[in-house]
């Protein structure tokens, strides 16, 4: 006796011609290699399309380097102080920062001048590393890396690394930094 679940054709033997391919089996194939090729075409645009072609970071060398020096300069000078001259720092965050980077600035430094004189506290600022992911002839996307060292009077230094998303626009031919965030 068969069950109800037992196939009804025979199962083909040794001596038996192959199966024909079944239709839909085909089809499917086709769809999914159409699918694949029309999804690598896509992605060929992307990256070859005018958005990437604009992307100067890993195409012009000389355009990265100064971008990097000029805004790891910025980084080291903003973020350093001594107790007795953060005027100096002021004014370099006036001439280096602008927009949203300039306010931000200027709000949290007025406390930190006030706390670096009354614990006569010094930071010095070292960018380790940075890269540029983004580069065209307006702005500027970086990832910078660096590490912060503050030194109180009569304690040992304590150094502190940080990571920052920058942005930055040409201006008049300078690089001033207009976002600054922590990652």
């Amino acid at each position: 006796m068969t069950s109800p679940d037992a196939p009804t054709t025979p199962a083909p033997g040794p001596g038996d011609p192959p199966r024909a391919p079944r239709p839909w089996a085909a089809l499917t194939l086709v769809l999914v290699l159409l699918a694949c090729g029309a999804g690598l075409l896509h992605r060929t645009q992307q990256l070859t399309g005018a958005p990437a072609l604009r992307n100067h970071a890993l195409t012009d060398t000389g355009a990265t380097d100064r971008v990097i020096r000029d805004v790891t300069g910025a980084l080291t000078q903003v973020f350093s102080y001594a107790p007795g001259d953060t005027a100096a720092t002021r004014q370099a965050a006036g001439r280096l920062l602008a927009g949203k980077a300039a306010r931000q600035y200027a709000a949290l430094f007025g406390q930190v001048e006030q706390r670096a004189a009354r614990q006569r506290l010094t930071l010095t600022t070292h960018v380790v590393r940075a890269g540029v992911t983004r580069l065209d002839a307006r702005g500027a996307h970086l990832l910078v890396f660096l590490d912060q060292v503050a030194q109180r009077a009569g304690t040992p230094a304590t150094t502190v690394a940080a990571q920052l998303s920058v942005v930055a626009e040409r201006q008049d031919g300078t690089w001033r930094i207009t976002d600054i965030r922590s990652r």
